[in-house]
């Protein structure tokens, strides 16, 4: 009975090991931040108040970076939800930042009628590289790319987004 016992005690470490062993493989095969994260993250925006801010602040955070503009209808429709969902505080963890492909009276004056509850950052009406990096070729708006704490960029959304799909690709993490 004792020798069952011990035999089945070290096939249960052997078994976990093993489970760690390929666990940490896996997290390795991801590889480091694509370079696209890494520029954003080694950017500077101005937000609203022409406060240039670092973007590395939001380093380690469920990021979701939504690519904006006040003229895109889809874009201006799905903010009072973006905003709900930020400031609902069921998902630990999570940072939504607002990249205006806009002017920055533009987006000032938006953003005096509407209350936005995440940063909004000015990028330009000339600077959507950093668009096109991320994977929307076209450059069509609203474009949104969900970053995991790792840096990893684990999903991106072109058009308007579907709040029930998004809440679910947030939930799994």
């Amino acid at each position: 009975m004792k020798q069952n016992f011990l035999l089945s005690s070290v096939i249960a470490v052997l078994f976990a090991a093993i489970g760690v062993y390929f666990g940490n493989q896996q997290v390795h095969a991801e590889g480091p931040q694509p370079p696209v994260v890494r520029k954003l993250f080694a950017s500077s925006m101005p937000d609203l108040k022409n406060q240039v801010q670092a973007l590395s602040q939001w380093k380690g955070k469920i990021l979701l970076v939504n690519f904006w503009a006040t003229w895109c209808t889809p874009c201006v429709q799905e903010m009072p939800e973006l905003s709900a969902l930020q400031t609902s505080n069921k998902i630990a963890n999570v940072q939504i930042i607002g990249i205006g492909i806009d002017s920055a009276a533009n987006m000032l004056e938006f953003s005096s009628k509407y209350k936005i509850s995440y940063p909004l950052y000015v990028a330009g009406t000339s600077d959507s590289a950093l668009l096109r990096e991320f994977g929307d070729q076209a450059g069509g708006l609203p474009y949104s790319v969900l970053i995991a704490p790792n840096g990893q960029i684990k999903k991106t959304y072109l058009g308007r987004l579907k709040m029930d799909e998004v809440k679910r690709d947030l939930a799994s993490f």
